[in-house]
C-alpha cells in the first residue's frame, strides 16, 4: 500500500495481553502520528470490541500496535487476513514463530544463527542440573510473552525453581537461558534493512519491565559506541535472523555481545513498542526520520498476506 491516501485506517490497539498498558500507550502515539498527517485514523481496542465490529466498520488498512498475545503472536494477523484487510508488519506465521522463543531458538540454532544456550523447564526438571549445565546466573523466562514479563535473572541453582514457578504462571512453556555478560544491542529492522544500532544500559544491569517503559535511569546510547565492524556485523545477523523467522515490514531483533566480542542473538520483536521510552522510533531518529515519518513508512509496507 503506497502513498499517502490509506482510506480508513484503523489502529489495533489495547488487546488482552500482559502487554495491555505498554500497547495502550504505542497505539496512542501511532494514532497522533497519523492523525497529524492527515490519515483518517481510527483507534479500535481488540480488549474491548468484538473483530465483528472491525469488519462492520469497513476499514481499509490496520495498522497493528498490539503487544504480546493475540496480537504480535499471529492471532488478529489471521483474523485480518480472513477479513482481506491489510496490515502493517508480519504475517502470521512469523508472528507465531517469533512470539515462542523456544521454536524461534530451534530455528536459528537450526540455520546457523548465534543464540544462546537453553533448556525447556518443567516439573520434572532437576533445576540444580539445568544450572549446572547452562552455568550460573541464568535467565528463566515464559517461551511466550515480551517486555521481561515474567523474567528472572537467576544466581543460585536454589533459585531456579522459583524462577520457574514465576514464569509458568504465565505460560507453561518456560525456558531456561545461558546468560551473556556483556553489552545490550538491539537492532530495529524497517524495509529489510537495520537502523543505526542501541547500546542500553539499564540501572544494575537489569532491563526490565519498568526500565523498558518507565524508569528514567535507563541508558541508551545512539549511535551505540561500538565498533563499526561489530556494528555491520551485528545489523547482518539480525536482518538474516529477522528474514529466517518470515518477518516484514518492521520489527526489532535484541542482541547480547560476549565478553570474546561475539553476538548472540536473543530474540525478535515483530511488534515493538511505540511509546516514548521505545527503541525503534530512538534508533529512526538517529537514520533522520521523524517519528511521524517512521509510523508513515510502516504503514506504506502494509499488505495482506
Amino acid at each position: 500500500m503506497k502513498g499517502r491516501d490509506f482510506g480508513k485506517v484503523a489502529v489495533l490497539l489495547g488487546g488482552k495481553s500482559a502487554e495491555r498498558e505498554v500497547s495502550l500507550m504505542s497505539g496512542t502515539a501511532i494514532l497522533e502520528a497519523l492523525q497529524r498527517q492527515g490519515v483518517d485514523a481510527h483507534p479500535f481496542d481488540t480488549g474491548k470490541r468484538s473483530l465483528t465490529e472491525l469488519a462492520t466498520e469497513r476499514f481499509d488498512c490496520a495498522f497493528v500496535a498490539l503487544h504480546g498475545r493475540y496480537g504480535e503472536d499471529g492471532t488478529i494477523q489471521g483474523a485480518l487476513d480472513l477479513m482481506d484487510v491489510p496490515y502493517t508488519g508480519s504475517g502470521v506465521m512469523a508472528c507465531a514463530l517469533a512470539m515462542d522463543k523456544w521454536r524461534t531458538k530451534l530455528i536459528w540454532r537450526a540455520a546457523g544463527i548465534p543464540t544462546p544456550r537453553f533448556e525447556m523447564l518443567s516439573t520434572e526438571t532437576n533445576f540444580v542440573a539445568t544450572a549446572d549445565s547452562l552455568g550460573l546466573p541464568l535467565i528463566v523466562k515464559p517461551a511466550r510473552e515480551g517486555s521481561t514479563i515474567g523474567l528472572t535473572k537467576v544466581s543460585s541453582a536454589k533459585a531456579v525453581a522459583s524462577a520457574y514457578h514465576k514464569a509458568v504462571k504465565h505460560d507453561p512453556l518456560v525456558l531456561a537461558e545461558q546468560f551473556v555478560d556483556g553489552p545490550e544491542l538491539t537492532a530495529s529492522i524497517l524495509d529489510d534493512e537495520a537502523l543505526p544500532l542501541i547500546r542500553i544500559e539499564a540501572e544494575g544491569g537489569n532491563y526490565d519491565y519498568d526500565a523498558k517503559y518507565f524508569s528514567n535511569e535507563t541508558r541508551y546510547f545512539c549511535p551505540s559506541g561500538v565498533d563499526a565492524r561489530l556494528e555491520d556485523r551485528v545489523k547482518r545477523i539480525s536482518v538474516d535472523a529477522f528474514r529466517i523467522l518470515g518477518c516484514k515490514g518492521w520489527g526489532r531483533v535484541d542482541v547480547m555481545i560476549d565478553a570474546d566480542g561475539e553476538p548472540w542473538v536473543l530474540e525478535a520483536n515483530t511488534v515493538p513498542g511505540m511509546t516514548s521510552h521505545s527503541l525503534v522510533p530512538m534508533a529512526a531518529k538517529v537514520a533522520g526520520l521523524s517519528f511521524d515519518e517512521l509510523v508513515i513508512r510502516i504503514l506504506e509496507a502494509a499488505d495482506v498476506e
